[in-house]
């Protein structure tokens, strides 16, 4: 009797477990989810692209006579100095040969060559007034930033105007020079044409540098009868870089004068910066890697870094550009952006609150892509789920992993 009583007891238990199993097994369980805090801090707004360096002022020389060359000895990476070293020897064509045309040519080039030498110094002059400008910007910003008397974009916005204007009489004063440099080419050419010719006379027309650089292309290197306008070689500073990065026009509308870039991934060790120095008046066309067609627009940046930071970079080089356009408040409350999602037209993020997800409604901010601004909604101690799937929803039970 006792057995009997003993075996049905035995399978109650039995039973009693497998309901037990059955009905753990049908109980929720938590989800694993990853969760972040929101952060604190200024969060930039950037336009990313790529880009590269190109040399602010090349120099294509000519051969300015027709003439016999002789063979430049020159090899593309060679430093030449302003003045002294002689790209090429060029012994010139009997002048009689010349036509009327020629000459005329010859002594209009001496005209443009004056004009452009007048027109480079007057933009020496305005350079050096802007320049004095912006340094007495500069200097009462400074003052004005000591005493928090300004933000800190005003005093950076100064800074980068005086690097600008430092950077463009360098440039208007690099044009003087070569326009003297085509005025004294240009009257030699002119001299010559007027000489009587000796055809025993060993006198050559030298082609030599007018700025201190290197070498950059060799476009004729063999001996033998050159044409006058031809080609002979380019050459620039590559000290004096300056950055080209081709962004969609509708990115341009947003970029000015003085933001800072960030230049990345151009294999050095640390990042570069950078500023704008020009956004380009017209779009291109261009054709992007998916075959779109999309229009461009260049925004040209000058290196604020000093050149021993860089001097492995040359010219067309590859580089990520980072143009920040806008910033936020450095006490800014930002959250990655896959935490954020649309709910009509509202903008929605789950905390979790007792191990239960919660959806709370935000009001977001200023955004680059990767975080966003939040204004209003969560805390800066609210747990947030990131990347919140279907079945993440209001009261649903999570775990964080």
């Amino acid at each position: 009797m006792m057995s009997r009583i003993g075996r049905k007891l035995f399978w109650i238990l039995i039973a009693s477990g497998m309901v037990a199993l059955v009905a753990y097994g049908l109980i929720p369980q938590p989800i694993e989810v990853d969760t972040v805090q929101p952060t604190t801090g200024s969060l930039a707004i950037t336009i990313d692209d790529d880009g590269e360096t190109r040399i602010r002022e090349r120099y294509i020389l000519s051969a300015p006579v027709t003439g016999k060359m002789l063979r430049v000895e020159l090899d593309a990476g060679d430093l030449v100095v302003a003045g002294e070293t002689k790209i090429a020897k060029i012994q010139p064509s009997d002048p009689s040969l010349l036509d009327a045309r020629s000459r005329a040519e010859a002594q209009a080039r001496v005209r443009v060559a004056i004009a452009a030498h007048d027109q480079a110094t007057t933009a020496v002059a305005r350079a050096k007034e802007a320049l004095e400008l912006a340094e007495k910007d500069f200097e009462r910003a400074k003052k004005l930033r000591k005493n928090n008397a300004i933000a800190q974009a005003d005093y950076d916005a100064a800074d980068n105007r005086m690097r600008l204007a430092i950077a463009d009489i360098r440039s208007a004063e690099s044009a003087q020079r070569v326009a003297q440099y085509e005025i004294d080419q240009a009257e030699a050419t002119v001299k010559y044409m007027k000489a009587s010719y000796d055809p025993d006379d060993d006198h050559f027309f030298n082609i030599v540098s007018p700025i201190t650089g290197k070498v950059l292309e060799i476009f004729r290197e063999d001996s033998g009868v050159i044409a006058s306008g031809t080609s002979v070689a380019s050459i620039g500073d590559p000290s004096d870089l300056e950055i080209v990065i081709d962004v969609l026009s509708s990115d341009a509308v947003k970029v000015r004068l003085g933001n800072p870039v960030r230049i990345q991934h151009w294999g050095g060790e640390k990042p570069l910066d950078a500023v704008v120095r020009l956004v380009e008046p017209s779009a291109f066309l261009k054709v992007s890697a998916l075959g779109v067609e999309e229009k461009r627009v260049n925004v040209i940046a000058d290196f604020t870094d000093p050149f021993q930071d860089r001097e492995t970079l040359g010219d067309g080089f590859r580089i990520e550009a980072k143009i920040v356009v806008d910033d936020t408040p450095a006490d800014s409350m930002n959250v990655p952006a896959g935490v954020l999602f649309r709910q009509g037209k509202a903008w929605k993020a789950y905390r979790v609150i007792n191990g239960t997800a919660e959806p709370v409604t935000v009001e977001v901010g200023k955004s680059n892509g990767i975080s966003t601004e939040i204004l209003s909604g969560v805390q800066p101690s609210d747990q947030l789920i990131l990347h919140p799937t279907e079945s993440i929803e209001s009261g649903v039970k999570v775990i964080a992993q």
